[in-house]
């Protein structure tokens, strides 16, 4: 999943309004259950001349912002769907200082796209009597605009439900507090970088706990497995480098204003070394008082 924005934060003092646009088939509709288990009323294919109504309603009804923050879905399904008119409402919208909105974009390969409709045969709202890839084609040249206007740019490609629910609940919580909210993830290579990460570190220097009979079928969550590469000699040197670099730019990041950072750490299978470290450094983070959530991509398979 890819976060093409700097992290701002969801204001808390006004009326937060999400926009969930993007890609038909990418992702949106379990958008929407995720946002709803947080606390957001949803409310998906709205024509975007009633958006303003909408809000409008729901200031004079909630004065105190004590109700839900909406999330409104639009769409190629949506009718009489014009991406310049949307953005112009939006751009009228995001004058007024109670009103907070920011647009949440979910993309995905055309490749895959065609094949989950193809799977759940499905048609394509822009592809009635045509193939699916020319619905798709048709589709990403209309959301160009609207995408060029996002806040946040969500790549659901190869993600799991697991990890979009994990993103999405990092990042529009609403009960969260102020500060710097961060995410450490292990990964293994061979099945790509998380798509989210900030910051990436490669723990394939360490040895390899895999080729120790006894540790093969364990986990970096293990006792053993730690000891086993806390003995490599060069251990001891680079965590101290790669702990010092993270403390070193977490004020930084929060100077900046930045609310989330992701850190992966990775191995070739993502079970050992880079869970081990993972765990290691969210003990440390904790330790200084940062908010940290700890998320181990192959272990969750």
């Amino acid at each position: 999943m890819s976060l093409t924005n700097g992290g701002n934060k969801v204001n808390h003092k006004a009326l937060n309004v999400l926009l969930i646009t993007g890609m038909s088939g990418a992702g949106k509709s379990r958008t929407f259950s995720v946002l709803e288990d947080i606390d957001y009323e949803a409310i998906d294919n709205l024509p975007i001349n009633l958006l303003p109504s909408l809000v409008d309603l729901a200031l004079k009804s909630d004065p105190d912002r004590s109700n839900p923050a909406l999330a409104i879905g639009v769409d190629a399904r949506t009718r009489n769907f014009q991406p310049d008119k949307i953005v112009n409402v939006l751009n009228q919208l995001r004058e007024q200082a109670h009103i907070s909105i920011k647009i949440l974009y979910f993309d995905c390969s055309n490749e895959i796209l065609a094949s989950r409709f193809t799977e759940t045969r499905r048609r394509h709202p822009l592809a009635k009597d045509r193939p699916v890839s020319d619905g798709i084609i048709r589709e990403r040249q209309m959301m160009e605009v609207i995408k060029a206007q996002s806040d946040y740019v969500f790549d659901t490609s190869e993600i799991t439900n697991l990890d979009l629910r994990r993103m999405l609940s990092q990042h529009f919580e609403r009960a969260q507090g102020e500060g710097l909210n961060i995410s450490i993830c292990s990964f293994g290579y061979p099945k790509g970088l998380p798509r989210d990460a900030d910051l990436v570190f490669d723990m394939r220097y360490l040895k390899n706990p895999h080729y120790v009979d006894k540790l093969k079928q364990k986990t970096g969550q293990n006792s053993d497995v730690g000891d086993y590469i806390m003995k490599d000699p060069v251990f001891d040197r680079s965590w101290d480098k790669v702990s010092s670099l993270i403390l070193t730019l977490l004020p930084e990041y929060k100077k900046e204003g930045k609310s989330y950072l992701t850190i992966a750490f990775g191995c070739t299978g993502g079970r050992h070394r880079s869970v081990f470290i993972a765990e290691k450094m969210t003990k440390l983070l904790k330790e200084k008082k940062y908010k940290v959530n700890l998320h181990h991509r192959e272990l969750s398979i």
